[in-house]
């Protein structure tokens, strides 16, 4: 195929007497499987940024957090913006994109997304208050690239990886003709370890009914170097970075030294995590699969419990610094008397805790179920034990089993204080619920996610992870979404919900909850004052 310069033009265009009539789905194959193919001509779409009527922009570079504002009176419209690989390649050729000629998105009224549209993190404003922080909003543009894609998964497993991985491979295929996409086996390190295998929608088409990962996993191995020089002699342009926290920091750090090498190449996260902890996106993928699996664990503790005299069960689920999937498998159950998270502490013994609360909910129902999130508790566990503070291959802080702990505890307390029988059941579901596929709502959610990654990477945009914000999938820096952790609140109605719910102490003090609203409202005024300067 043969590209023509425009005169008009500093990009490269395409002659319109080169394109065969049948030939827009395949405009973008790689001529090329060659180590040098990362020398080929890829695109180069400049990105303009979003213009109001009456307000002005401040577009944040993710790279250096610089703010370059234009003058305006009303100066409240902020555009945290994702890197674009013109950033760093000024002058990359740019090619039409083949879903304009496409069946399936013959029928989308607007099939492009426009270079104006942004996505509010924040969606409840008052009248005089700043518009706030944006992003970019997720889905095709008018221009894309020649393409050799490598896909990778790191970290634990999660339901709906799969389906990511199928929906990758066969949007990139069905939607832009790249026939090039490779899976990068075990881990960040199989990229230097050489375990590759060719994906196609053919070899993909089923493995979203499966869970685990298709690719395998592991944590750590991440070198970043050895990494990149991969990337390079592979010629694969497009990364496809599949994981949690530790992995989208490693996704940051590849970015950076592509950008150093000035390679071209396109970085996309596609952000990961069972326990819901990713920041600014409104719910990570996995998370509706393992609420819904929650349930039966509760529900065959709740048929134990209530078919014994003081029957006490404790279910730990997931949930290693944020108890959103305790909360929410409590909220949907209806079974559960008491919920203990992370976020908020609990103690055992005296008035108000929670010796005294399993007692009179005994003496009340007979029976009663404990819904435990995994790193609940910790503090008291390591006290008992004596443990050292270790740490996994990822960095994260290894937990000590808080249920086997707290239902000892319980046990004895009851048995040799209180001089009462128990009967303790202790369920751990959380390896089971981690291997399923997933169901219906996060197979859909998946899908969108890889799509969205796909056409972000195909546009040109780098350094960036995808997710929905107030229900809209935008395209954000790496850096926000690992710069802290998405955690439950409990200065926030869901949380008094659940003890609306279940009708549990908070096991906090008046001056101790207090106190966090005081700090909830500061944070909350403070963030507004970044916002409007």
């Amino acid at each position: 195929m043969e590209f023509a310069l425009s005169s008009s033009s500093p990009s490269l265009s395409l002659s319109r007497n080169s394109i065969p009539s049948n030939s827009c789905n395949r405009l973008f194959r790689p001529t090329s499987s060659s180590s040098n193919f990362a020398q080929s001509k890829l695109f180069s779409l400049k990105k303009p940024l979003i213009s109001r009527q009456n307000c002005s922009i401040k577009a944040q570079s993710s790279t250096n957090g610089a703010i370059n504002a234009s003058e305006d009176q009303n100066d409240d419209f902020i555009l945290e913006d994702v890197p674009h690989l013109t950033d760093f390649l000024t002058d990359l050729p740019s090619y039409p994109n083949p879903l304009k000629k496409s069946q399936a998105y013959a029928i989308v009224k607007r099939t492009f997304v426009s270079s104006e549209d942004a996505v509010a993190q924040k969606i409840v404003v008052q009248k005089d208050s700043p518009r706030g922080l944006h992003f970019r909003r997720a889905g095709p543009r008018e221009k894309a690239q020649e393409v050799r894609s490598c896909v990778v998964t790191c970290g634990g497993l999660c339901p709906g990886i799969n389906t990511v991985i199928r929906e990758i491979v066969c949007g990139l295929n069905n939607m832009y003709g790249v026939d090039e996409v490779l899976g990068i086996q075990g881990g960040y390190r199989g990229f230097y370890s050489k375990n590759t295998i060719q994906l196609t929608p053919k070899s993909v088409n089923d493995i979203h009914k499966r869970g685990g990962t298709f690719l395998q996993t592991s944590r750590g191995g991440h070198d970043t170097n050895k990494i990149v020089d991969n990337i390079q002699d592979r010629g694969i342009n497009q990364v496809y970075i599949i994981g949690g926290d530790g992995t989208q920091k490693g996704a940051a750090a590849i970015y950076k030294e592509v950008e150093k090498r000035g390679l071209k190449v396109a970085v996309a996260g596609i952000p990961k995590t069972i326990d819901n902890d990713i920041a600014v996106i409104d719910k990570s993928f996995g998370f509706d699969t393992a609420v819904e699996e929650a349930q039966r664990a509760i529900n065959a503790a709740h048929v134990e419990v209530e078919s014994v005299q003081n029957g006490i069960g404790i279910v730990k689920l997931m949930g290693r610094y944020s108890g959103f999937i305790a909360m929410h498998a409590t909220l949907a159950s209806r079974d559960v008397d008491c919920c203990l998270i992370p976020e908020s502490p609990f103690y055992l013994e005296g008035q108000g805790g929670l010796f005294e609360f399993v007692e009179e909910r005994l003496k009340e129902n007979g029976h009663m179920v404990i819904v435990l999130a995994e790193g609940a508790g910790q503090e008291y566990v390591a006290q008992t034990l004596h443990a050292d503070d270790k740490k996994d291959a990822s960095g994260n802080r290894l937990l000590l089993d808080v249920g086997l702990w707290l239902t000892q505890k319980i046990k004895d307390h009851f048995t040799n204080i209180r001089k009462m029988d128990v009967n303790m059941k202790y369920i751990d579901p959380t390896y089971m619920i981690r291997a399923i596929p997933s169901n219906a709502s996060d197979n859909i959610y998946c899908t969108l996610l890889a799509q969205s990654a796909v056409h972000g990477a195909m546009a040109g945009y780098t350094g960036f992870t995808v997710g929905p914000v107030n229900s809209r999938h935008a395209y954000i820096p790496i850096s926000r979404v690992t710069e802290t952790q998405n955690i439950v609140k409990l200065t926030d109605r869901m949380w008094a919900r659940l003890l609306a719910s279940t009708n549990q102490p908070s096991f906090l003090s008046c001056e101790v909850v207090q106190e966090r609203v005081n700090k909830q409202i500061f944070d909350d005024i403070h963030n507004m004052k970044i916002t409007s300067t």
